[in-house]
């Protein structure tokens, strides 16, 4: 068991805290493990290019090796010897999304090893905005591989705490620089020629890389339930963001999905089912006699986005059997946040 070391960085000013970004580049450059903050969730990071580091990220998550990686980098010109080319549509992206919450898929070099690529001649590419991972970044002086950092299958980790709750004593450091910005993972694309594909939403929506490029389709493996697609990108595949207990999308007419849900806590609690309701402020005082967790509104998305997996991982505190959830219209960053409830609940979905 590895001991982790849990270091604090200014979110806003790094720079102060040099001597611990020193530190974890070190532990990176010597092909160790380094958890620290982006603008979307805490990134498990290894030296993309070293193939015997990039496997203990697998190996510390739990993670199936077919599962791809996003290579993370500190300058936009720093993709060129990552990828085969890059497209005039993808440079299109980069320059109204990079520095930002968008990973780009594109044909990759030989210098990527396959192992970070999840077995497939593509690489998916991202440039954080946050200051901390900027500054490891360019301190290490080579791309870093990051998924979430969590252990496979669990909620997203958008706080530190959630990261050493997972990862304790498998990983050598943990980089604590605060709550993260959107607390969902980047939206991930994948760019042929001039057609842009979603196969994975995120805070950069449909409609914003509609702003800037004509072709934009969603993938159809994002529309249902197939675990034997190929997995082109992080987050496709597998069983995702799920806490211990089981969890149940409710859809339908909100007074219909109300009345569903009081009716269900209602028969959980005669059986002694340790159930809750996760609800928005407009829905919350209807389950007062009731277990129940609030999201936030409707009407801020981009809230909810953030709360979504503090709340879930707040359920395995709470030792939570059954976990109903309101659903969401899945519009703008609604998309982002009905997938990932879709992955945590396996898919089940209550019509009503």
């Amino acid at each position: 068991m590895l001991n982790t070391i849990l270091e604090k960085v200014d979110s806003s000013n790094p720079s102060l805290n040099i001597v611990a970004l020193k530190k974890a580049a070190n532990i990176l450059k010597n092909d160790g493990l380094v958890a620290f903050p982006t603008e979307t969730v805490y990134g498990l990071g290894a030296n993309a290019l070293r193939e015997e580091a990039v496997k203990k990220i697998y190996i510390a998550k739990g993670r199936p090796s077919d599962n791809p990686l996003i290579v993370h980098i500190a300058d936009k010109n720093h993709i060129y010897p990552l990828v085969d080319s890059v497209p005039k549509t993808a440079l299109i992206l980069m320059d109204k999304f990079w520095p930002g919450a968008l990973t780009i898929i594109l044909k990759k070099s030989s210098i990527i090893p396959k192992t970070t690529s999840g077995g497939l001649d593509t690489v998916a590419i991202r440039m954080p905005s946050n200051k901390i991972a900027l500054a490891l970044i360019k301190e290490c002086g080579f791309p870093i591989a990051a998924p979430s950092a969590n252990t496979s299958t669990k909620p997203s980790p958008t706080l530190a705490s959630h990261v050493l709750k997972d990862l304790n004593g498998k990983i050598d450091m943990i980089i604590d620089g605060g709550s993260c910005d959107f607390g969902i993972e980047s939206t991930v694309v994948e760019v042929n020629n001039n057609n842009v594909t979603i196969l994975r939403p995120g805070s950069i929506t449909k409609e914003m890389l509609e702003s800037v490029v004509e072709n934009v389709a969603i993938d159809k493996a994002l529309l249902n339930n197939n675990s034997n697609i190929l997995a082109k990108s992080p987050g496709m595949k597998y069983k995702h963001y799920a806490p211990l207990g089981d969890v149940f999308i409710v859809d339908g007419d909100i007074n219909n999905i109300v009345k569903y849900i009081i009716n269900c806590l209602s028969n959980d609690k005669i059986n002694n089912i340790n159930s809750v309701v996760i609800a928005s402020d407009e829905t919350i005082n209807n389950y007062s006699s009731f277990n129940a967790l609030n999201i936030g509104s409707r009407e801020n998305l981009d809230l909810i986005a953030k709360n979504l997996f503090n709340i879930l991982r707040e359920c395995d505190k709470l030792n939570i059997d059954k976990i109903y959830i309101e659903s969401f219209l899945e519009q703008g960053v609604g998309l982002a946040v009905m997938n990932r409830l879709k992955k945590a609940a396996g898919y089940k979905i209550i019509k009503v």
